[in-house]
C-alpha cells in the first residue's frame, strides 16, 4: 500500500468501514478558536474519521498553531490540514492535502504553491497526501482565489476527465467541491450524475465536498460513488455540533456498510 501512515489509515479505516466522513473545522468562521476546539472535538466523539484544518487563507501562525495542537491532544483521529495558501502549516498536525487545484487558469495553484511549501512540510515531518482538487460551479471563494475554470454543473465528462489524469498524475485522492454556501448561488452540492462519472473513471479515494447539508443529500451522494463526504459549513452552523456530527456519522457509516456486503457478493 503506498504512502505514510495516516494515507495507510484512511485506506485501512475504507476497508473496514466503506465510507468516511471528514469533518472541516475552519477557525476562521467560529467566534474564536475555544469554539472551533469543541467543535472538532465533539465531532471526534461523534465519530468523525478525519478533522480537517484550514480552507480560508487566514488560517495561518499562531491561530492554526493553537488550534491544530489542542485538537491534537484533544482527539485520537487524525488531524489533516485543508490548505488555503502556503501558510497553511503547522507541525502540530498529522498530514496535509498536498493539493494540485487541477482545474486553475494560474498555474500558482497547480504546481508553484506547491514547490514553494515542499521543503517546509518535509521540514516539519508531517505526512503530504497527494490530492487532486476539481472545482465545480459555483465555485465559491475557492473558485475566487485560485482563479479556476469552473467545471460546468451540466458536464460530468469534464469532472471524470480531469479526476482520471490527476489520478494519471499521480494524485493518490480526488476531490470535487462547489465551494462554500452554493445554496446562496441556487446551487447545491456536486450532482449526482458527475459524482457517478467521477467514480466510474478512478481508481483511487474519492472525495466529495460542499453543499451536503442534511443526510438525504449525504446518503445519495455516497450511493452513488463518493468514498469519503467532507463537511464543513453545516457543521459550524448548527446549534449543537455533536448532535449533527453524530447523525451524520451515522448515515455514513450505514451507507458504508452497505457497500461493503454489495462488493462482498
Amino acid at each position: 500500500m503506498q504512502g505514510g501512515k495516516i494515507e495507510r489509515r484512511i485506506n485501512e479505516a475504507l476497508g473496514e468501514k466503506g465510507a468516511l466522513l471528514f469533518m472541516l473545522i475552519d477557525p476562521v468562521d467560529y467566534k474564536d478558536s475555544a469554539t472551533a476546539v469543541k467543535t472538532g472535538r465533539e465531532a471526534a466523539e461523534a465519530g468523525a474519521d478525519v478533522l480537517l484544518i484550514g480552507g480560508s487563507t487566514g488560517v495561518q501562525g499562531t491561530l492554526l498553531d493553537n488550534v491544530t495542537n489542542e485538537l491534537k491532544e484533544q482527539t485520537d483521529v487524525p488531524i489533516v490540514l485543508f490548505p488555503g495558501n502556503i501558510a497553511t502549516l503547522t507541525k502540530n498536525a498529522d498530514a496535509v492535502y498536498f493539493m494540485s487545484l487541477l482545474n486553475a487558469r494560474n498555474p500558482y495553484w497547480i504546481t508553484q504553491a506547491q514547490m514553494l511549501s515542499a521543503p517546509l512540510i518535509r521540514e516539519y515531518g508531517i505526512e503530504p497526501l497527494p490530492v487532486g482538487y476539481i472545482v465545480v460551479s459555483p465555485g465559491g471563494t475557492v473558485g475566487w482565489v485560485g482563479d479556476v475554470n469552473l467545471v460546468p454543473r451540466e458536464k460530468p465528462k469534464i469532472a471524470a476527465s480531469l479526476a482520471l489524469a490527476g489520478e494519471y498524475l499521480g494524485n493518490r485522492f480526488i476531490v470535487t467541491d462547489v465551494g462554500s454556501n452554493p445554496q446562496k448561488q441556487g446551487k447545491g452540492a456536486v450532482p449526482l450524475d458527475m459524482v457517478r462519472a467521477v467514480k466510474s473513471s478512478i481508481n483511487v479515494p474519492y472525495i466529495v465536498a460542499g453543499g451536503i447539508r442534511d443526510s438525504t443529500t449525504l446518503s445519495n451522494v455516497i450511493k452513488n460513488g463518493a468514498d469519503i463526504v467532507q463537511i464543513g459549513t453545516a457543521i459550524e452552523q448548527s446549534s449543537s455540533a455533536k448532535k449533527i456530527a453524530a447523525s451524520f456519522c451515522k448515515t455514513v457509516h450505514e451507507e458504508g456498510r452497505k457497500k461493503l456486503r454489495i462488493y462482498k457478493k
